[in-house]
């Protein structure tokens, strides 16, 4: 027989719920039936899949100790010696400054250097997260491994749901920086088309009109803010956010990003220092929402990130 006390950030869930994110390796199947004979009990008691876990609630396991041994994904992050940039901080949030050249989450080449993994590794440091919770710090907003730029994270469920359903709702604005080639004509204005990504290739196309049913609808607002010579710099506001949107829409309409060798040929780019797309989210805006929810003390916040590399080419300064 085992025991879990429900913390701080793990009430407010459903038990099913709680359940398979706390026990990854067991079937879901196995869950309700544990539930159904009793072999997992609330408060002593017999617990229907739909009945909510609160702060403080007792679990009770009548199961095997293989489900409670953490996997080694659960504990990569105790490898890492974190390097973590902190913008805002506080009891329910975290915002990051990512470099360039770090992921966000693990995949097929890196198991345990990610940007999630530094954040559970410095929460860890401070007290605030134990392997083995239900629930773990996860980011709310990812961004390409070799952009920079800022990164939401959540500390709690709660506020997982809240800052997802915001950004769903697009009540956070999220702006980026980037070095294109060219001179953008007009010089604001919005980018439309349809992207089909190509999963096995790790990149995507964009075409003007709807051609096959996997394709999605992309929109991106542009903004030259400065000249220099043949490479602006310009901001642009995602309206929608698809994978890899911003370089590949600036690359269909003849302008990619300095330095990005996967829409655009950058060894001319590579020898004067620019080795990744010069790309940065550096801009968050937290805006009023329609409805009072967890997160509503950060309307009106406006965050940055620290200034990319490529900004030296240009005067502005934010």
């Amino acid at each position: 027989m085992k025991e879990i006390i429900i913390a701080q950030n793990e009430g407010g869930q459903r038990i099913d719920k709680f359940l398979s994110k706390r026990f990854k390796t067991m079937p879901q199947s196995l869950v309700y039936k544990y539930l159904r004979t009793k072999r997992i009990k609330l408060n002593g008691k017999k617990a229907a899949p739909n009945d909510f876990v609160e702060v403080g609630d007792t679990l009770t396991f009548y199961i095997a100790d293989e489900f409670f041994e953490n996997s080694a994904e659960d504990l990569a992050f105790t490898h890492i010696k974190h390097n973590l940039k902190v913008v805002y901080e506080d009891e329910k949030i975290l915002i990051a400054d990512k470099p360039a050249g770090l992921l966000c989450h693990s995949d097929d080449n890196e198991g345990y250097n990610t940007l999630i993994n530094h954040i559970k590794a410095y929460l860890a440091e401070k007290g605030e997260y134990i392997t083995g919770e239900a629930f773990a710090p996860a980011l709310c907003n990812r961004i390409d491994r070799n952009t920079c730029g800022l990164v939401i994270a959540a500390k709690t469920a709660e506020a997982l749901r809240d800052m997802n359903k915001r950004i769903k709702k697009r009540f956070i604005l999220k702006q980026y920086l980037a070095a294109v080639h060219g001179i953008p004509s007009p010089s604001e204005g919005t980018i439309t088309g349809f992207i089909r990504k190509d999963s096995a290739a790790n990149r995507v196309y964009v075409s003007k009109d709807k051609r096959k049913g996997d394709e999605k609808d992309a929109i991106t607002k542009y903004k030259v803010i400065e000249k220099n010579g043949d490479i602006s710099l310009v901001q642009l506001d995602l309206i929608t956010g698809r994978t890899h949107q911003i370089r590949a829409h600036l690359a269909s309409i003849g302008h990619p990003l300095l330095g990005d060798g996967k829409y655009a040929v950058n060894k001319k780019d590579r020898q004067q220092g620019f080795c990744h797309q010069s790309l940065c989210a550096y801009r968050l805006k937290f805006l009023p929402s329609d409805e009072e929810d967890s997160l509503s003390y950060l309307e009106g916040r406006v965050l940055y990130s620290e200034k990319p590399s490529f900004l030296k080419l240009f005067k502005y300064r934010f």
